[in-house]
């Protein structure tokens, strides 16, 4: 008879599952395909932005030192079209914001500040308060050779307009992750399909597939499978994926076959029960290249679990340096309960800064977890919590 081994803390799993992650080969991307990719490499700066002194404003381009007299208009320096020339004492340029500053100018005057008679232009206004006014000097951003994005960032929108900006038309990244997904259960069919007695629609494929759309993997979809170890074993056999990903079957009961069909082709489960809820009966492992991750049957569960695993896993493998969910801060809008040995990941809406715990918790109730918008994390062993005290809170979509 085989011992259960004693439920896993969550951080312990989630550290054990990451340190079975092999390395993944980089690539290079066009930024256009880069969205939600980690860099695999420091994106430096292959050249100086601004690379000249650039006009703030629109105005007139001036010595300071002739802000007192008037001053005679001898060009135009516009975005694209510089003024060739050197501004001398006694003369001025008008300027357009993002224009080069032309030699020999120091300064902006705004054109609110300045009247204009034909050539001849004359302060009316303050003026510029000192050399340097309303002008973007050169290297303000950065300069080349600057490091500006580390290995391990993640390619968000500015970080790619900066990469563009720097000179790169392409930039470092992990290959996607290529993720096999199957459910497992005889009681299950495809959604849309007509049911017979004790039949349920098979809901966690696409919950999957829907939370790696956020994510640089691809899916590849394996079906329903049998609660039959010999099929299952030469279908797991078969895969060629970074991450095997099944759900069902990964606890201890008589029909639950996926961690003995793994064992089958050599696989060794690292862990297989975690103390959370919801999630407990939870197995990875490794077979060959492949990392594998037995999530719970049933709906929320899984969601809850891929959360906390399965996304930081790919996270991981694709090049982050922190693949793990973000924590915030939220005030309880009703008291909760005390967690005991395992870690709690409470249903809930978060709104302005106040999370409201949903009444209905059953790891089977997908209508509850659509309604929610967060988790509330709470580890193990935690006091009651009151209304008005402060929690962590994990959004989610």
């Amino acid at each position: 008879m085989t011992t259960a081994p004693p439920l896993l803390p969550v951080r312990e799993a989630q550290a054990r599952l990451l340190a079975l992650a092999p390395k993944i080969a980089t690539e290079h991307v066009t930024l256009n395909a880069a969205a939600n990719r980690w860099a695999a490499i420091d994106v430096m700066a292959l050249r100086t932005q601004p690379a000249a002194d650039l006009s703030a404003m629109d105005g007139y381009a001036i010595r300071f030192d002739d802000l007192a007299r008037p001053l005679t208009v001898i060009g135009e320096s516009a975005a694209g079209r510089p003024f060739a020339g050197t501004i001398e004492p006694g003369q001025a340029v008008r300027i357009f914001t993002g224009a080069i500053l032309p030699p020999g100018a120091d300064a902006v005057l705004i054109q609110e500040d300045a009247a204009r008679d034909g050539d001849t232009l004359t302060l009316i206004g303050d003026g510029p308060s000192a050399q340097g006014a309303n002008v973007r000097p050169r290297g303000l951003d950065f300069r080349q050779d600057e490091r500006l994005i580390h290995a391990g960032d993640h390619l968000t929108p500015s970080r790619i307009a900066l990469a563009a900006m720097a000179g790169h038309g392409t930039v470092a990244v992990h290959r996607p992750i290529r993720v096999a997904i199957a459910a497992t259960g005889d009681e299950l069919v495809p959604p849309g399909v007509p049911l017979g007695e004790g039949q349920l629609p098979e809901s966690n494929t696409a919950l999957l597939v829907a939370m790696l759309a956020n994510l640089p993997a691809e899916p590849i979809q394996l079906g329903i499978l049998p609660d039959d170890r010999a099929i299952l074993a030469s279908t797991f056999a078969q895969v060629d994926a970074d991450i095997l990903v099944t759900t069902g079957g990964a606890s201890v009961g008589d029909h639950d076959l996926v961690r003995p069909a793994l064992e089958d082709i050599g696989a060794k489960p690292d862990f297989w029960k975690v103390a959370m809820r919801p999630g407990k009966p939870m197995m990875a492992a490794r077979v060959r290249e492949t990392v594998v991750l037995g999530l719970p049957g049933n709906p929320v569960s899984a969601f809850v679990t891929a959360t906390l695993f399965l996304a930081p896993l790919i996270r991981q493998m694709s090049g982050a340096s922190d693949p793990w969910p973000r924590t915030i801060k939220a005030t309880l809008a009703s008291a909760i309960t005390a967690t005991g040995p395992r870690a709690d990941h409470i249903r809930a809406h978060l709104k302005d800064g106040v999370v409201t715990p949903l009444g209905l918790q059953d790891s089977s109730m997908l209508r509850a977890l659509s309604d929610a918008n967060a988790l509330i994390v709470r580890q193990a062993n935690t006091p009651a919590a009151a209304e008005g005290e402060t929690v962590e809170v994990i959004r989610i979509a």
